[in-house]
């Protein structure tokens, strides 16, 4: 008789249970086109071209996997892998990879950071949200510092507020 208590009783809890986990089963969540990416990258690089300086920009998801990635003909060849990575940083960290520097140095908790594969912490990695949420990141390189690169990735974000405004 207890057994069969028992057996009714964990049949109905797992039947109450059953509609949080289904809840909790999906997540929406929103994306950059590839044409509102590319846009990004662009107006970025346009950026940092009128100031005279020859970039590389990476643009990532909120996952961090690249969207598009865009070389001026003379930035260096070390642009574009830093570029990637420092955008990678800012949305791994969700954080501006500026904002991680002073977060990140020797003898803070987290100055491990630096060390993690991939992980770049220079100006230039800047999320990209809508809404409140976390859509992606742009990374510059090449720019003479990091607060140069922090500029051209702005200017690209400004350039599509309005059509990922939501």
């Amino acid at each position: 008789m207890i057994a069969r208590h028992l057996t009714l009783g964990i049949g109905a809890v797992s039947l109450m249970i059953a509609p949080a986990l289904t809840q909790e089963a999906l997540v929406t969540y929103k994306a950059m086109s590839p044409e509102i990416a590319l846009d990004l990258a662009r107006t970025s690089l346009l950026s940092c071209r009128k100031s005279g300086f020859q970039v590389a920009v990476a643009v990532v998801d909120r996952f961090g996997v690249v969207q598009v990635m865009l070389r001026d003909r003379f930035a260096g060849p070390h642009t574009p892998s830093t570029a990637t990575n420092k955008a990678w940083t800012a949305v791994t960290f969700r954080t501006n990879t500026t904002d991680l520097i002073a977060l990140t140095q020797p003898g803070m908790p987290q100055a491990g950071l630096r060390s993690l594969p991939g992980a770049v912490v220079l100006g230039g990695g800047v999320l990209v949200e809508a809404g409140g949420s976390l859509i992606g990141a742009v990374g510059v390189s090449g720019a003479p510092g990091g607060d140069a690169d922090d500029v051209c990735a702005r200017a690209g974000i400004e350039a599509i507020n309005d059509k990922i405004d939501f």
